[in-house]
């Protein structure tokens, strides 16, 4: 949706403002587009580095796709959790070292495709394992130590966003900045030809629409959304943490996994039911 609503922007404010009567070629202010848009370029790099430009056009165009956490792919991970957990209650907790150690390679892991594709979720999954494997660690500091680990996961992946909104709420100080600028060549042309005079206004004013509009219109929205991916990303980490603590501490595969589906948000959460009848009738452990 953010092309679409991008679209809806842009055109209810261009179409309006040719419905007053206005010609779009005025609103054609190049200077004016380079005074906002280098600015807000050069506030981005002088925060962070160069390579972070490279991270925000990764997260946009991340927008362009559908999200990767469907109920279906929350199946699936129950699916590989409940293999894995019903694996080391029957084999011993050492038969899950292969596993840990190399998790790419692991035919358990690979029964959850989204999970192999996730980086974070899949170290953060085999890491916590291998912890659980040296048998130092109780329950609750388990427990401790992966909210430290999501805790640095969350603030990592919400960096890209903090820029944008942060860039977005710089926008309408740019757009004053352009104005101002666009007053002063209009005074500098005082005594000059009227319509010279009336386009210089005109430009001033474009600098200020467009700071509010990229504000407002372009990059609040898509911070909100990058906020709102990262989010779904985040409980997908904390259903992971929920089964594994549940596991730690003793309790039953089915009720591990259940501790899981509890923190997933209601419109991407299986039923109790489908998620029993999936897991038992594809446990291949």
């Amino acid at each position: 949706m953010l092309i679409v609503g991008l679209v809806v922007v842009m055109g209810a404010v261009i179409g309006g403002f040719m419905m007053a009567g206005g010609h779009i070629m005025v609103l054609v202010q190049v200077a004016e587009f380079v005074i906002i848009g280098g600015a807000a370029l050069g506030a981005i790099l002088v925060g962070n580095p160069p390579s972070f430009l490279r991270d925000i056009m990764r997260e946009t165009t991340a927008l362009l796709k559908p999200s990767t956490y469907t109920k279906e792919s929350y199946l699936t991970l129950f699916r590989m959790l409940f293999t894995m957990f019903n694996l080391a209650r029957r084999d011993g907790l050492l038969a899950l070292e292969s596993h840990a150690e190399h998790p790419e390679d692991s035919e358990i892991y690979r029964m959850c495709p989204d999970l192999l594709e996730n980086t974070s979720a899949l170290l953060f999954i085999s890491d916590t394992s291998k912890v659980m494997l040296t048998g130092a660690v109780g329950p609750h500091d388990l427990m401790e130590m992966m909210e430290i680990d999501l805790e640095v996961f969350e603030h990592e992946q919400d960096r890209v966003a903090h820029v944008m909104q942060t860039t977005a709420d710089a926008m309408p100080g740019f757009g004053i900045v352009a104005a101002v600028l666009g007053i002063i060549v209009t005074m500098a042309s005082i005594g000059g030809n009227p319509a010279e005079i009336g386009a210089h206004i005109a430009a001033a004013l474009v600098g200020t629409m467009l700071g509010v509009l990229l504000c407002y219109g372009v990059f609040g929205p898509i911070a909100s959304a990058m906020v709102k991916r990262n989010k779904a990303g985040l409980q997908y980490m904390h259903c992971i943490r929920y089964a594994l603590f549940s596991f730690a501490r003793g309790e039953s595969p089915i009720t591990c996994i259940e501790f899981g589906r509890r923190n997933v948000e209601p419109d991407v959460r299986p039923s109790f039911t489908e998620m029993e009848i999936h897991v038992r009738q594809r446990d291949v452990a």
